[in-house]
């Protein structure tokens, strides 16, 4: 099966994204590529090489466990936050190693190593119950921390940066095989509701299943693809279709989706979704609704610029993040809630691959204007308030991940590349989907 070039995902964004006010469904014309400037790659470049530090000094390299997250000059956190390792963020770790071993960030011995390692304690040391890992995990032992859930989305994104090590590597007969092996030990079933089919957000030891299940389209997406194309414990193509395709109208924009903007942006930090739609009755090209959903979001920001005035084309983006009070969950598209002018940069960051030309702009005048206070060691901090002058002290390792990953997606398309050619996933796809580009 082909892949699409970079030409072709960059053709496809940029046209894509001068859709105005259009519906799920329709089709938009094509229009020349969209085309970085040296100064825009430069920019990205910097940000991406930042980004993939944080990677490299936060990742244990034994165990590829990396923090969730640090204070943004690098140093760690103490208390009950000094050796949390997120489960997700190993996902994103061990697809900014392929990232950094292309372009020969660091020594290509040194990031292949660091894979082997990290792939062999997953494999053969890190707390799992069938094949399913923890949320929460010490950076060093891999030991559950905080009492926390078995945690299928959590999983399912550190099972998206194995298969993307698995086939970046795919000469080297060690990473390989412990990648298949990590996959191929999930069970998706375990997981899953009887009744609905659906699957549940995660298992207690103590408490057994959570009853909340994926009933809705979010960040499941590269979930239930993962749990399709399993070559041992596989769903049934069905359970693609049994959650919900929640429609949303935001600021005139109809779109698929009513999460944060984050829901829209990490399955397709791996899954290759330009131009593909699934059967009736919703037929939804999801890369278009993402793009659609990015502008609908960028609108809606800027209709509150009544209330938050620094607000505007330049500076606009909220995800659940950190604010001056505490962590809070806005940027529902739904409700302002809660939002008091914090801007959280990976929001327009992790949507680089959707829409260049409303993301960029944002990023760079964010960088230009503020860079003394909220770009450092590892890019961005995670949040920051241009009305008050608070700046987060911290970054958030999935929020730093997502902005890498939809910058080499922009870039060069390399991470649908490399997991794309999965033929598991390959597998997977072909029973979902009806028309590939160029098959």
């Amino acid at each position: 099966m082909n892949r699409l070039s970079r030409r072709d995902f960059l053709n496809r964004a940029a046209a894509l994204a001068l859709i105005s006010k259009a519906g799920v469904g329709q089709t938009s014309s094509s229009r020349p590529p969209f085309k970085l400037s040296r100064s825009d790659d430069n920019f990205l470049e910097d940000l991406s090489r930042r980004a993939f530090r944080f990677f490299w000094e936060q990742g244990d390299p034994n165990t590829g466990l990396v923090l969730d997250r640090v204070r943004a000059d690098g140093t760690q956190i103490g208390g009950r936050n000094l050796e949390a390792a997120s489960t997700a963020v190993t996902g994103f770790y061990l697809t900014a190693l392929c990232i950094a071993h292309e372009r020969r960030w660091v020594n290509p011995n040194e990031a292949l190593q660091r894979v082997r390692a990290c792939l062999r304690h997953l494999a053969s040391q890190q707390d799992n119950v069938r094949g399913w890992y923890y949320h929460f995990v010490d950076r060093k032992s891999g030991a559950r921390i905080w009492n926390c859930e078995l945690s299928s989305i959590d999983t399912a994104l550190l099972l998206a940066g194995v298969i993307t090590a698995q086939q970046y590597f795919q000469d080297d007969d060690e990473i390989y095989s412990l990648g298949a092996e990590i996959f191929a030990r999930v069970d998706f079933p375990w997981l899953t509701d009887e009744q609905t089919g659906l699957i549940r957000m995660g298992w207690f030891p103590d408490r057994g299943f959570l009853r909340a299940e994926w009933v809705d389209y979010r960040e499941n997406a590269i979930l239930n693809m993962l749990a399709i194309s399993s070559p041992t414990y596989p769903l049934a193509a069905r359970s693609w279709y049994l959650f919900e395709r929640d429609p949303i109208e935001l600021a005139g924009y109809r779109y698929v989706g009513a999460g944060p903007i984050f829901t829209h942006q990490y399955s397709q930090s791996w899954l290759s979704l330009a131009g593909l739609r699934d059967g009736p009755p919703f037929e939804i090209d999801y890369f278009q609704n993402s793009v659609i959903a990015t502008y609908a979001f960028r609108a809606f920001w800027l209709s509150l610029r009544g209330f938050f005035p620094d607000f505007s084309p330049n500076m606009w983006g909220v995800s659940p993040s950190d604010s001056d009070i505490g962590y809070i969950t806005w940027g529902s598209p739904i409700s302002r809630r809660d939002m008091d002018g914090t801007v959280v940069p990976c929001a327009p960051a992790g949507s680089l691959m959707f829409a260049p030309e409303i993301c960029l702009p944002p990023l760079r005048y964010m960088h230009d204007t503020f860079a003394e206070r909220v770009y450092g060691r590892y890019g961005f901090v995670d949040s920051f308030n241009p009305l008050t002058g608070w700046s987060n002290p911290d970054v958030v390792g999935i929020d730093v991940g997502i902005t890498l990953a939809s910058a080499e997606n922009l870039r060069t398309g390399n991470i649908w590349r490399w997991f794309n050619r999965s033929p598991d996933i390959q597998r997977g796809m072909r029973q979902i989907f009806q028309v590939w580009p160029n098959a």
